[in-house]
């Protein structure tokens, strides 16, 4: 399997795992053209929306800028521009999940547990002006923004009440 396929199967798994821990159901649109990867769906919300969802683009690079504080990303026009705006139904997000070169290292086995190396980020792009660019943007995210299943939830939760974070 060539080498970007992998990561997109491995970021997709990564973002399953994180719903099933807080109880999301996921789903994969049968066509990519809208930069939806995964949607991701609450139940049981006591807000105006009972049933809030997510809505993912999934990205996977082994790029890491070594800046503590930001992941400087590299999207393309496309992803920028469906990810981007108000006349959405829910809350888009972009997702990068940093990992490391060798998809050897992604995991790590042992007797009693399994380490997932690295890290995934969130970003919503909701609010950013329209580009002139025709090819790629520059994203920077906050490695604050780190992707766990209290952020997650906390997303989710915001959609809830129609917000974005």
């Amino acid at each position: 399997m060539e080498k970007n396929q992998k990561k997109e199967l491995f970021s997709r798994a990564y973002v399953k795992a994180i719903a099933a821990q807080v109880g999301f159901r996921t789903a994969i649109p049968d066509v990519d053209d809208d930069s939806v990867d995964i949607i991701l769906k609450g139940k049981g919300f006591s807000s105006p929306i009972r049933n809030p969802q997510l809505e993912v683009q999934l990205k996977c690079t082994a790029k890491d800028n070594d800046d503590p504080s930001i992941l400087k990303f590299t999207l393309p026009i496309k992803n920028y521009n469906d990810l981007r705006g108000d006349d959405l139904v829910c809350p888009r997000y972009l997702f990068v999940l940093v990992v490391p070169e060798d998809c050897e290292d992604w995991l790590t086995h042992e007797q009693d547990f399994v380490t997932v190396k690295h890290c995934c980020y969130w970003m919503s792009i909701k609010d950013f002006p329209d580009k002139p660019n025709t090819t790629n943007i520059s994203i920077i995210i906050p490695k604050s923004q780190l992707l766990t299943s209290k952020s997650m939830r906390t997303l989710m939760e915001m959609a809830s009440v129609w917000g974005v974070a």
